[in-house]
């Protein structure tokens, strides 16, 4: 069998041919010669939109992919209609869908060489799904249209989430959905992060950081629980990964009370990891005296407790409560800092 060189001098192409080498330029699918069909991410083209019940697609570039075929590239030059969609159900809902079809009669047997857009309505039901072309058709998707029964309205509106997209070779493909069969290094961006596959599993690349998120903790005791009254508590984190960094400001207020018991306040809202180590923080205490001393964020904690010296003569550390290390007051500040490893 010969290898096909595109393109030198003298050689002649058959379409099937010219197709293959065509597979080089667009994203693989993880099988040989197999390529990945779509529009080219950012352009507007072969947009489906409605005309009351008119269904327009505008012109556009498309990469149409058949196994066995190599890569049809399509270029639709000015927009078309495929018609109108059909009359709504009485009771019942359907989902239709424009395709973007080749006709290939050496693939198809359809006696057509040709592109088109078609349309092609779905089944009314109380489940409606899209339907799906019959027979040998090389397509694509390009939208959905919802069509509510006379009983819902008569209303239709038009969906592009099935419009695939494709890109060159080593290319960000945007998707929703994970690309199936990926190589090493191959990246795709969700909507929300940009992930790489490192031969196993993909890899979540966060954004920059912004600035830190405000939460409200919430203040115990073990026996009775403390009463903010006029004071105020304050907590921000931000996390990075499954890194979360906070800090907790309690200010006392004339209104106050302080319960009875050893002292936690909730972390932000992230579990910390069941496998993780317990994690040591810091915590101030500004009243009549500055005091130093530590949190612990425990594994599967949602909470941390503050800890600090006994007293002026003891240093070992014992759990924060209204006396310790001396009897809170209005005015008396509590600064926690702190980070841990989330779920």
């Amino acid at each position: 069998m010969p290898v096909d060189v595109y393109a030198i001098d003298g050689l002649t192409f058959s379409g099937l041919e010219g197709r293959n080498a065509d597979s080089a330029f667009v994203m693989a699918n993880g099988t040989a010669l197999g390529s990945v069909s779509g529009v080219r991410p950012g352009d507007p083209g072969l947009t489906v939109t409605l005309a009351g019940t008119t269904i327009n697609c505008s012109a556009g570039v498309a990469a149409v992919a058949y196994s066995g075929q190599g890569v049809y590239r399509v270029a639709l030059p000015s927009s078309v209609s495929p018609g109108t969609y059909t009359a709504p159900h009485a009771t019942l809902n359907r989902i239709d869908l424009v395709y973007l079809r080749v006709w290939d009669n050496s693939v198809d047997a359809s006696g057509l060489n040709k592109g088109d857009v078609v349309y092609l309505a779905g089944t009314p039901s109380s489940t409606p799904v899209a339907p799906t072309p019959a027979g040998t058709q090389i397509y694509m998707p390009l939208a959905t249209i919802t069509v509510l029964s006379v009983s819902n309205g008569s209303t239709a509106s038009v969906s592009t989430t099935v419009r695939p997209n494709t890109v060159a070779p080593g290319g960000i493909l945007p998707t929703a959905t994970a690309p199936s069969s990926p190589y090493t290094g191959q990246f795709y961006d969700n909507g929300t992060d940009l992930l790489r596959w490192n031969g196993s599993s993909w890899d979540t690349y966060y954004k920059v950081p912004g600035a830190w998120i405000s939460y409200t903790p919430v203040w115990t005791a073990s026996i009775t629980n403390p009463n903010l009254g006029n004071g105020t508590l304050i907590g921000r984190y931000q996390k990075v990964g499954r890194d979360v960094h906070f800090h907790i400001n309690l200010t006392c207020g004339s209104l106050t009370t302080y319960g009875n018991g050893g002292y936690n306040f909730t972390l932000p809202p992230f579990t910390a990891a069941a496998n993780g180590a317990s994690m040591i923080g810091t915590a101030q205490l500004l009243g009549t005296n500055r005091w130093n001393g530590q949190i612990v964020v425990s594994p599967s904690a949602t909470g941390t407790s503050t800890f600090f010296p006994a007293s002026q003569t003891d240093c070992r550390l014992a759990f924060h409560g209204p006396t310790v290390p001396e009897t809170m007051a209005s005015g008396t500040q509590v600064r926690i800092t702190g980070s841990y490893e989330s779920v």
